[in-house]
């Protein structure tokens, strides 16, 4: 685990000082070896796509664990995870919309947020923007950066392997498509409870806490659906809350598209730095015990 942290903060601080990390992180050849296993469908074509790279990854991780005492292990950690974050950083694209000098530009750098690119385009208002900023952020980092934790760079890799498939998996038989999508929404529950927990922490805990009951109270939802939809509302009310009671030092205007894609920076930094400080705990605590 204090491999894991060390390769995320070095990773972290990279992403953080503007390098330009989005050309290396290339999934082409995943895409052609997925377009390749036409002899499957459905849920095995996924299976079969994923756990061939990721078992590889696998044992190149044990294998390099000890060698140069630990330093090679780290170095691939850090490259693994470095390529499975983005494809870019969401701070990168919140700050793109912010920065544009004029209404078409902030609406055309809005569009970066989407994962899929050929889903419909990004309406330009306060909830459509929040959402999309809290759900990058859960698919291009917290989300990777969950299962690294768990699994090491394999569980790094498995979890970007998965949202190529579900979001950009090319030309797909619908089975293969509605299986990568389900199994990429399972990836995603955990952590996206890990991100409502920790914004309960930095935001407004009763808010958080009333969207989350709201979204799992409608018809037909279960507080065991693996769908992270919960996420996108619980980040609403929790901007909202932090505009109304003065976050950022602007006048309340919770229906400002650009103060609150501000505040949803702001949040996701909070939360990122929340995670880090769990994970340090834990790793002091392996070391006291």
């Amino acid at each position: 685990m204090a491999i894991r942290l060390v390769a995320a903060l070095i990773v972290l601080l990279l992403a953080f000082s503007q390098a330009d990390l989005a050309r290396f992180r290339d999934f082409a050849w995943f895409r052609a070896w997925l377009a390749q296993l036409r002899f499957a469908e459905g849920g095995g074509r996924v299976a079969i796509a994923i756990a061939l790279p990721v078992i590889v990854c696998a044992l190149l991780q044990a294998a390099l664990r000890d060698w140069a005492f630990g330093l090679a292990g780290v170095i691939f950690a850090v490259l693994l995870l470095a390529w499975c974050f983005g494809p870019r950083e969401p701070e990168a694209d919140i700050d793109a919309v912010l920065t544009a000098a004029d209404a078409p530009g902030r609406e055309a750098a809005a569009q970066g947020l989407r994962d899929d690119a050929n889903a419909e385009p990004l309406p330009f208002t306060a909830p459509a923007l929040v959402e999309a900023a809290v759900l990058a952020g859960l698919r291009r980092r917290f989300g990777v950066l969950f299962w690294f934790f768990l699994l090491g760079p394999a569980g790094a890799l498995l979890y970007r392997l998965a949202q190529v498939a579900a979001n950009d998996g090319g030309d797909l038989d619908l089975r293969t498509r509605d299986a990568a999508r389900r199994f990429a929404a399972a990836m995603d529950w955990l952590p996206a409870h890990l991100m409502v927990l920790a914004m309960a922490l930095v935001s407004d805990f009763e808010a958080v806490l009333h969207a989350w009951r709201a979204w799992h109270a409608q018809p037909g939802r279960s507080p065991w659906e693996l769908e992270p939809g919960f996420l996108a509302a619980v980040a609403r009310s929790g901007v909202d809350a932090d505009i109304e009671a003065g976050d950022g030092g602007a006048v309340a205007d919770v229906s400002d598209p650009l103060q609150e894609l501000a505040d949803a920076r702001r949040l996701l930094v909070r939360v990122l730095v929340v995670w880090l400080a769990v994970a340090a705990l834990i790793v002091l605590a392996g070391w006291i015990t």
